[in-house]
């Protein structure tokens, strides 16, 4: 009778705390998907300020950003570079996210995302990884690509395939 009553007891508990490890694991994920979309949403809202240093700050010092055209994959350093003349001019891009996804690291220091954006360009994705040191996230690495239907698939490689021919073709040589 004493084994049978341990053995319920040890049951129930580790039901218990499964059940409040789970809930609190759910509740870690939710606030850590909060945390990564706040630095996602305030990635373009300073970009549509033309904010450089609350922008570029969003950025691990070790990151890259990778842009709509093939030769656009730049270190952080080098977008920068690029990018400064925009946001003096206050000519840069305004961006707002319609569908966000997010995804975690088994271990919770690493996020990835992909997103769908209503830009200037129409609808672009933005997909990319972030990574956790101490209580911030960083963007480790972002991509921006354009969105093709399919139904125009074929128009837009005749538009593009002279110009990337030749991008091709040079990276063939390397």
């Amino acid at each position: 009778m004493r084994k049978n009553i341990t053995f319920t007891l040890i049951t129930f508990l580790l039901i218990f705390s499964s059940a409040l490890f789970s809930q609190k694991k759910g509740f870690y994920e939710n606030v850590q998907k909060k945390n990564v979309s706040k630095v996602l949403d305030d990635l373009n809202k300073f970009a549509a300020l033309a904010d450089y240093k609350s922008y570029f700050d969003l950025f691990a010092a070790e990151s890259s950003y990778i842009g709509t055209d093939a030769t656009e994959v730049w270190t952080k350093q080098e977008f920068m570079e690029w990018s400064k003349p925009f946001f003096e001019g206050k000519k840069t891009w305004n961006f707002t996210s319609l569908k966000r996804n997010i995804t975690f690291s088994a271990d919770g220091k690493y996020a990835w995302f992909d997103e769908l954006l209503d830009t200037q360009m129409k609808l672009c994705r933005g997909s990319g990884v972030l990574e956790k040191t101490g209580t911030q996230w960083k963007i480790k690495q972002y991509v921006l690509s354009q969105t093709i239907p399919n139904d125009v698939n074929d128009d837009v490689i005749k538009i593009k395939s002279s110009i990337e021919d030749a991008i091709i073709s040079d990276l063939k040589k390397n």
